[in-house]
């Protein structure tokens, strides 16, 4: 090779750092979607902004769906532990002065008549804590910290009730939970309204904190009733204040990647200065 014929090597440092650019952009674009990976407890609360008590409304398909696995609830009946629901889909909504829950699950049969002597309804519950800041036993509540119910059956009846451990249920002079339900290849789907902002012995869901939540199902034409029902774990709705959504994680990821990316580059300039290379 002659000497006309040489070229100068890139810089290697330089090309490391070129690569740190590189890398630092893609982390920006793919790390927020790493993190924004939602809690294993946590349930997504939508803005429908709208009315969303017609569980089909189209304004629910763009609000998140989490899927709970139920089981058996502890129960003195005979077979409580026979269930036949293992899990439940759950969606939350709000459109500023309402929110709306809708619990869908499969049953392949709607069973609505509850006259006989051995015939059971379908229904299903929410369960939320009267005190939202303290999680109460996951079996209707206790004395101290009680919960709110939302029952839907499939007799049409929709109640709202307050309990404080099992045998204490009482019903709501007024009920404030409205629910309608739809039944459709081999699913119900149960959509409960109640007005966000509320007090007394209510569940305050406007948005101040997160909530904690638990579902129970019960599919009649399987004989379960009362305390033979599948329930959830204690999840909560995402409620609260707080600097969640992918805006803020980009940002935050990119001034990060940023302030690592300079340090680099000035610890690279240092180490070339120490050995004497020309800048």
């Amino acid at each position: 090779m002659t000497e006309g014929c040489e070229r100068t090597a890139p810089d290697r440092s330089w090309v490391g750092v070129a690569a740190l650019v590189v890398l630092a952009v893609v982390g920006a674009a793919v790390l927020p979607t790493l993190s924004s990976a939602r809690p294993a407890n946590e349930v997504p609360v939508g803005d429908v902004g709208a009315n969303a008590t017609d569980p089909t409304a189209e304004s629910w398909t763009a609000v998140p769906s989490v899927e709970l696995a139920l089981a058996s609830a502890p129960s003195g009946l005979p077979e409580a532990s026979n269930v036949s629901v293992r899990e439940a889909q759950v969606r939350t909504a709000t459109n500023g002065s309402h929110v709306f829950v809708r619990v869908s699950w499969p049953d392949a049969t709607a069973d609505r008549n509850a006259s006989g002597l051995r015939e059971f309804a379908d229904a299903v519950a929410v369960q939320l804590p009267e005190n939202e800041s303290a999680r109460p036993p996951i079996a209707m509540g206790g004395t101290s910290n009680r919960v709110n119910v939302w029952y839907w059956s499939g007799t049409g009846t929709t109640e709202e009730l307050l309990a404080g451990g099992a045998g204490t249920t009482t019903s709501f002079e007024r009920s404030a939970v409205d629910a309608q339900a739809v039944h459709e290849d081999g699913e119900w789907h149960v959509a409960f309204t109640r007005e966000a902002e509320m007090a007394g012995n209510r569940t305050d869901l406007s948005g101040e904190q997160d909530v904690d939540v638990a579902v129970a199902v019960w599919n009649g034409s399987y004989d379960e009733r009362a305390g033979r029902k599948s329930v959830s774990e204690w999840k909560y709705l995402a409620m609260g204040p707080g600097p969640q959504g992918p805006p803020y994680e980009t940002i935050l990821w990119t001034v990060a990647g940023l302030a690592i990316l300079f340090a680099t580059v000035v610890t690279i300039e240092g180490v070339r200065r120490t050995r004497g290379e020309a800048a």
